[in-house]
């Protein structure tokens, strides 16, 4: 007889929705079917080839984006076999990359596109364990990477995140969202649905980016069978640790306003016209391989007039009393504490109950680090061992956003980029994006064209 799970799907869910920090569920997989998607069984379910990335093993102070790999397709068998190392003169696909030398993963692939004539493995995936009715592995993707293999330091700006760990470990470094100033954000190279960091957070180059000393980081290993939730804007960076890993995703878009798609679709719109246009400064890989393609001005302005279409709707429905917080209840926004943690309950009468199956990610001890005199040095969570308490100044977080903003914009102004003594003086293209398409000037802008709106039409 299997023994009950530590929550039921409506606490799961309820969890889910209060959580304003990330933390890892566990003992709630263990029935789970996916817990045997090891890669060598993949392998034989998928015979056709994927896109693979692929990266240098190297510790640069600069994060390697998507534009800057190399790709490859291959059979997962193939992979397999590379990553065994055993044959000196490998022949295929990854002849050109020597395992020691490089990692590499196949990044978000779509399940419902992968199992697509094998449809009975989606149930393999149970996201209706956490409360999400109907969710499985047709709403999720999938991540195979070997040791080394990683993704830049990114925030994604339409929902949250539930990730299943099935093989090997991955090492997650998360920052809050307050924590945004200190990471640099960029679009360039552009993900229409990520804001990626100029900072390699485990190697930092602390004399470019100086604010990056006062990030809170937290740090977590997540093992096989464990469930990590990451917050929406939550930043992340992720590693595998092991050989080989495998894990599932699914995004959850229940906390997703309809703000935020209003700031999504003005950020394509000016990035796709400004780096659609020839110029001697302007001729970078800026689109990052996954996307399909550049978008056309017009299809650009048709789905940004949608996006505030609905946000205004959505507007009118709230007014009216026609809000469905009764189905999807959502956090009340509040002052943070040090370690990330709302100030102001969400609510009074619901605590988010931690303990042996439900553990957070706690803030690593970073400026006080014992291990290290270096300051980029952390000191990574362990789920098999104790996890220590939190610690950090709250007085480091009392700097209003306008001293924030003029910190920030003085630290891009002093840049090797854009700065330089009488003639070296040169703005280029992507230097004026970095500033237009700042998350801070997109929310500001959102806004004011939402306001002007709602005046044009009340």
């Amino acid at each position: 007889i299997m023994a009950s799970k530590p929550f039921t799907p409506e606490e799961a869910r309820r969890i889910v929705q209060f959580l304003q920090t990330p933390a890892v569920f566990l003992n709630m997989t263990t029935d789970w079917p996916a817990l045997h998607w090891t890669v060598e069984h993949l392998s034989a379910c998928l015979t056709e080839r994927l896109r693979f990335r692929i990266g240098k093993r190297t510790e640069n102070m600069a994060p390697l984006f998507e534009t800057e790999c190399s790709y490859i397709e291959a059979t997962i068998n193939e992979f397999l076999s590379w990553t065994a190392c055993e044959d000196k003169s490998l022949v295929g696909p990854f002849s050109d990359y020597h395992c020691k030398e490089f990692w590499a993963y196949a990044d978000y692939k779509y399940i419902a596109q992968l199992f697509q004539d094998k449809p009975a493995m989606f149930q393999d995936v149970v996201w209706s364990d956490f409360g999400f009715p109907g969710r499985d592995g047709r709403d999720s993707t999938l991540w195979i990477g070997t040791q080394g293999a990683n993704t830049p330091c990114h925030l994604d700006s339409y929902g949250c995140n539930l990730v299943f760990q099935i093989q090997g470990r991955k090492r997650w470094h998360l920052f809050p969202p307050d924590d945004t100033h200190c990471l640099y954000p960029t679009r360039i190279p552009y993900e229409e649905s990520s804001v990626f960091s100029r900072v390699s957070v485990v190697h930092p180059d602390l004399k470019k980016f100086p604010a990056f000393r006062r990030a809170r980081v937290h740090t977590v290993t997540l093992q096989p069978g464990q469930v990590l939730f990451v917050p929406r804007h939550w930043w992340h960076y992720v590693e595998s640790v092991d050989p080989v890993t495998v894990s599932v995703n699914s995004w959850i878009e229940m906390d997703m306003d309809d703000e935020a798609r209003v700031g999504e679709a003005l950020t394509k719109t000016i990035v796709c016209a400004l780096k659609s246009t020839p110029s001697l400064d302007n001729n970078d890989h800026w689109l990052n391989p996954t996307e399909d393609g550049v978008s056309s001005h017009d299809e650009n302005m048709q789905y940004l007039n949608l996006a505030v279409k609905a946000c205004m709707d959505k507007s009118r429905d709230d007014t009216d009393g026609m809000t469905s917080l009764a189905d999807q209840p959502r956090a009340e926004v509040g002052k943070r504490d040090s370690s990330g943690l709302l100030k102001t309950p969400a609510s009074p009468t619901f605590r988010v109950p931690f303990g042996p199956h439900l553990i957070p990610v706690n803030l690593a001890h970073k400026p006080n680090c014992t291990c290290s005199k270096d300051t980029s040095c952390y000191r990574y969570n362990d789920l098999s061992r104790c996890q220590s308490t939190a610690q950090d100044e709250d007085e480091s977080r009392s700097v209003n956003e306008l001293q924030r903003w003029g910190q920030h914009a003085h630290q891009e102004a002093e840049s090797p980029r854009t700065s330089g003594e009488g003639s070296g003086l040169h703005i280029s293209t992507n230097d004026m994006l970095q500033f237009l398409i700042h998350p801070d000037v997109i929310t500001l802008v959102t806004r004011l064209m939402m306001s002007r709106q709602r005046e044009l039409h009340s």
